[in-house]
């Protein structure tokens, strides 16, 4: 195997860079055409694209205005919801000391809604009794008859005290009334505000079951985790529960009471909300807590379901005020702006490397373009995968970040003209200015990366937008670094342009002041009074103050040797 030389090790780090930029090429066409999920252009927050609103109206039992303690805690739970639906940018506030404003990037689809407007409450019911939805029956004269309204005069006391929550003496007679005039459609009451120590009536989310529950015998908050999965036996999705110790005790006792017992007494019921979700039979006693929701599930509303639970009950109940499309804060116009801006500082770093650096600013410039490209691709497949929207902030990020790069390409090229002055060849320096200044920009970097994680965690959510760029920008400069600018320099340093040190490449021995170029090329003293005058001063300016002594020391002291010789004459 041939050894490898600067030139190979170029040519294979520029094609993975190709083949970095065709898979992320590849897998947003991926998202664009087979899954039709992503977009060749990045997604806007609601700053710039608007999105919808939605109102939420805290609801409590006496009226009053609700703690706002509570209030906190249910915009956490919240905005944790909307974050788990994979929503970028969103925004939630309270207003009012009794609303919560909600918006959301773009339109929400009925999920999202469905994760902001449910409160959540999960109550685990034995079942008493079940039966059919209809509030009817066929008399004797063939007729279908309603079931009469309960009469107040029955019964709702248990003739004798229940001894647990599966107890059908909870089954009083007007209980039982209630039940055969219960409407699915229409309840006469909220049943997610049922008494938790007391039976409720309710029907499954379908409304084609009806059921009497006991008493509440866990709730949301023995829940530890939950998540969304399929059964290997069914393939159906289910909601997979982990309880905490005191809810994984408490659901050992309830599958010990309920496994063996005769139907519905053996089963129980998940109730979300006052509704049903599914009423298992208990086919064995269950003690390591790790229970599963099964019913008629998708992928979809399982995993809905999941975030729901795993976040919590909110510790309010709401009603949705309004749901509302609202236009953008900001605007395409303040976009254009941004983008300008951005233009503007492009246009100004290419003036700056052409002026400084003449031909090697078109490595900078050319480096600056592939960034581009990586970012763009970047953040179109974030928007797709993670649901990431560019805010205002977050283009500010991007535009901070092009002062960053172009800092990265200066400490390395003035690295390259150092080795030239100490009088190295183009392509010794080129690879002896990479190992010095490669350590500097890591480190410069690393204390940039290091400043967008902490501004991204501690910021308020307007500003984790410009925090989120400027970490990622960051990290693709670094890649830029590496795969692009350094192996073109190794590449151009063995041109006839660039290897000669012509006096446009930006790397002229010479007009840098080196005292010699490369082995026996000595630059002539005398031969140019006038170029040599210049390179002297080029030189002398760019003397560090510690250089600039030195040579003062070494001038006075040649002086006194030279006085004293001649006094000894």
């Amino acid at each position: 195997m041939a050894p490898s030389t600067p030139v190979r090790h170029a040519w294979r780090v520029l094609t993975g860079l190709l083949a970095i930029v065709g898979v992320l090429f590849g897998i947003n066409a991926l998202g664009v055409y087979v899954f039709n999920a992503s977009s060749w252009t990045p997604e806007l927050a609601l700053d710039l694209q608007g999105g919808t609103q939605i109102i939420l109206q805290a609801q409590t039992t006496d009226g009053a205005a609700p703690d706002s303690e509570q209030l906190a805690q249910a915009v956490t739970i919240i905005r944790q919801r909307v974050d788990a639906s994979g929503v970028g940018e969103a925004d939630v506030a309270t207003e009012g000391g009794r609303n919560i404003v909600v918006q959301i990037p773009g339109q929400a689809d009925d999920a999202t809604r469905q994760r902001i407007q449910s409160s959540a409450q999960l109550q685990l019911r034995p079942v008493l009794f079940t039966g059919s939805p209809a509030t009817s029956f066929v008399g004797e004269d063939g007729n279908n008859t309603p079931y009469p309204t309960p009469d107040p005069s029955l019964p709702a006391t248990p003739t004798a005290s229940p001894t647990n929550a599966s107890d059908p003496a909870y089954i009083t007679p007007a209980l039982q009334a209630e039940f055969l005039s219960y409407e699915c459609a229409n309840p006469p009451s909220n049943p997610a505000q049922a008494p938790a120590d007391q039976p409720m009536i309710t029907c499954d989310v379908n409304g084609q079951a009806k059921y009497i529950l006991g008493p509440v015998e866990l709730d949301g908050n023995d829940i530890s985790d939950a998540t969304n999965g399929q059964e290997q036996n069914t393939g159906q999705w289910a909601v997979n529960l982990v309880f905490n110790d005191q809810g994984t005790q408490k659901f050992a006792d309830v599958s010990q009471r309920l496994y063996g017992a005769q139907a519905p007494f053996n089963q129980f019921a998940f109730v979300l909300d006052g509704s049903v979700l599914s009423a298992p039979s208990m086919n064995g006693i269950i003690v390591d807590g790790r229970p599963s929701i099964t019913g008629s599930f998708t992928q979809e509303s399982s995993k809905a379901l999941a975030d729901q639970l795993k976040y919590g009950a909110l510790p309010l109940s709401f009603t949705v005020v309004s749901s509302d499309t609202v236009s953008a804060t900001l605007g395409s116009q303040q976009l254009q702006v941004g983008f300008i801006a951005g233009l503007i500082g492009l246009g100004l770093v290419a003036i700056y490397s052409l002026i400084v650096y003449r031909a090697l600013g078109t490595v900078i410039i050319a480096s600056l373009a592939v960034m581009a490209v990586l970012t763009y691709l970047a953040l179109c497949i974030l928007a797709w995968r993670a649901g990431f929207r560019l805010s205002l902030a977050g283009v500010a990020g991007l535009i901070v970040t092009i002062g960053f790069t172009a800092d990265s390409f200066i400490v390395y090229f003035e690295r390259i003209r150092d080795e030239l002055r100490d009088g190295k060849s183009i392509t010794a320096a080129v690879e002896d200015g990479w190992s010095r200044a490669k350590r500097t920009i890591y480190i410069s970097k690393s204390i940039n990366v290091l400043a967008a994680v902490v501004l991204y965690i501690l910021a308020d959510a307007t500003v984790k937008g410009f925090a989120f760029t400027l970490g990622l920008t960051t990290a693709i400069d670094v890649l830029i670094f590496i795969l692009f600018t350094h192996p073109v320099m190794q590449l151009l340093a063995r041109t006839r342009f660039f290897g000669s040190g012509h006096p446009l490449s930006g790397m002229d021995p010479n007009a840098l002041g080196a005292v010699y170029r490369g082995r026996a090329q000595f630059r002539a003293p005398v031969a140019d009074a006038g170029r040599a005058k210049r390179s002297r001063g080029e030189a002398q300016r760019r003397q560090t103050i510690a250089e600039r002594k030195q040579a003062e020391l070494a001038a006075a002291a040649r002086g006194d040797s030279g006085s004293t010789k001649e006094g000894s004459d």
